[in-house]
């Protein structure tokens, strides 16, 4: 074999070493590629998994709050009816005694003037001013138990308007809550799908304020925002919760 036609088959070698080399390489790129989509495909999988067990455990915390509200609300108002209606009868039973007492006083008291009275006109005089007095407390009496039964009444109808107003107020509460609660969630959607920190900074920001409007009204959903590529929240600061103002007499308020 001739030096040129050595040189010729090293040169063969060598080009189909390098071309050998570029086939591998190409292969060891395309497997990469393949394992990086794969594993971004399965992040983004999970990252959605997270994010919708986030909304249904949120969704179900909401559900269960808003039940307890209700079923707090319902009984506070019943006890507020049933101790005013009680609180009602049982002044007018007080006075209803305190006056059949007095009569009572009253009328033994004509009974022993009528027996010290020796004469018979002062007797029949007494004996007319105790029938008398008789009609007349009799008729006080009427009037004072009618007058009683007008207070109940009357408190009766207060206590039923006052719990119209605490319903109508409890629900005017719970749609603002359902509101709010309604944007937190679209805004905790917004942020995980964002890329422009400045622009996941502003939600953020939204996010706060409408969590803090959301304890206001009585909810409470999680504090926290999103970061760009992640599926769950991180805590962000929390206010302490005011203390309810409580309306006189209310037995079920803990701020009295």
């Amino acid at each position: 074999m001739s030096e040129e036609e050595s040189s010729v088959l090293f040169s063969l070698k060598e080009l189909m070493t390098i071309e050998e080399d570029r086939i591998k390489t190409e292969e060891e790129d395309r497997l990469r590629a393949q394992q990086e989509a794969e594993q971004a495909r399965l992040e983004a999988e999970r990252q959605a998994r997270e994010a919708e067990e986030a909304r249904k455990r949120a969704e179900e915390e909401r559900r269960q709050m808003e039940e307890q509200r209700r079923r707090e609300e319902q009984a506070r108002l019943e006890a507020i009816q049933k101790a005013e209606v009680e609180k009602a009868r049982a002044e007018a039973e007080q006075r209803a005694r305190l006056e059949a007492m007095n009569a009572q006083q009253a009328h033994e008291q004509k009974l022993k003037a009528l027996e010290q009275d020796q004469g018979k006109k002062r007797l029949r005089n007494a004996l007319i001013g105790g029938v008398v007095a008789f009609l007349v407390i009799g008729s006080v009496t009427g009037v004072l138990i009618y007058q009683n039964q007008q207070d109940v009444a009357k408190r009766e109808a207060a206590a039923m308007a006052e719990q119209q107003r605490l319903k109508e107020d409890a629900e005017k509460k719970e749609r603002e809550l359902k509101a709010k609660l309604s944007q937190i969630e679209e805004l905790r959607e917004k942020i995980a799908n964002a890329a422009d920190p400045a622009e996941i900074k502003r939600l953020q920001d939204k996010l706060a304020d409408a969590q803090e409007d959301a304890k206001d009204l009585g909810g409470k959903p999680k504090p926290g925002t999103y970061r760009p590529g992640v599926g769950k929240p991180t805590p962000g600061p929390t206010k302490p919760t005011p203390r309810p103002t409580c309306a006189p007499g209310d037995p079920l308020c803990s701020d009295i």
